[in-house]
């Protein structure tokens, strides 16, 4: 079977269900889109890895195991997603270590998680993209309402009864702050370990920016 190669777009939110995230990943070779809904936990950490101005001041999960990886010459090769089951991604991480190679099967957020800290390749096989892809091309004048589409994949989705239980909790807060303000309270939420609220700040300044 033919591997295709993917690649992040981001992270979406439901505009219906508080709380649901989906990993947004593009086949690198096409325009199809494979959603994928993901924890709040992995969300955040998957965030965190694409956003490089954000700087946890202690090590998250992913970065612990990253750093324990580093200390005993463990290197993650590539990400495969393999297996597509009643709307559950199943995924293996391909690593190496004295030029032996092993497989070690892993959910798939944790899996992209990993491979973005490694710059390891992800891929799934055409079968899967087939079966889950999202064919959407955007013309110049469309592109703008992307994001939005985005978020109506996520409802789609989770259709399937796959939902998150968290309280993500209102950004309508942030839009009295100022950009300097908004910083302030970004480097205040990363030091205090805050990455949910660090996240909704991130958000708030990109769409000032």
């Amino acid at each position: 079977m033919s591997l295709v190669r993917l690649k992040i777009k981001g992270i979406s939110y439901s505009q219906t269900q508080n709380g649901a995230y989906a990993l947004i990943l593009n086949e690198v070779d096409g325009d199809r889109k494979l959603p994928i809904v993901i924890g709040a936990f992995e969300a955040q950490s998957i965030a965190i890895a694409l956003e490089k101005e954000i700087k946890p001041p202690r090590p998250l999960t992913h970065d612990l195991f990253k750093n324990f990886a580093d200390r005993f010459d463990i290197v993650i090769k590539q990400v495969i997603i393999h297996k597509l089951v009643d709307g559950v991604f199943y995924s293996s991480i391909i690593c190496e270590r004295d030029k032996i190679e092993e497989i070690i099967d892993a959910r798939t957020s944790d899996a992209i998680a990993l491979a973005l800290r490694f710059n390891a390749p992800i891929f799934t096989y055409k079968t899967i993209l087939d079966k889950a892809g999202i064919f959407l091309k955007f013309t110049s004048k469309e592109s703008e309402k992307e994001e939005n589409d985005d978020s109506i994949m996520v409802d789609e989705i989770l259709q399937e009864g796959e939902t998150v239980e968290i309280d993500q909790g209102a950004t309508d807060a942030f839009t009295e702050l100022t950009i300097d303000e908004l910083n302030k309270e970004l480097e205040k939420a990363v030091a205090n370990e805050d990455y949910e609220k660090a996240a909704k700040l991130r958000d708030e300044i990109s769409k000032r920016n």
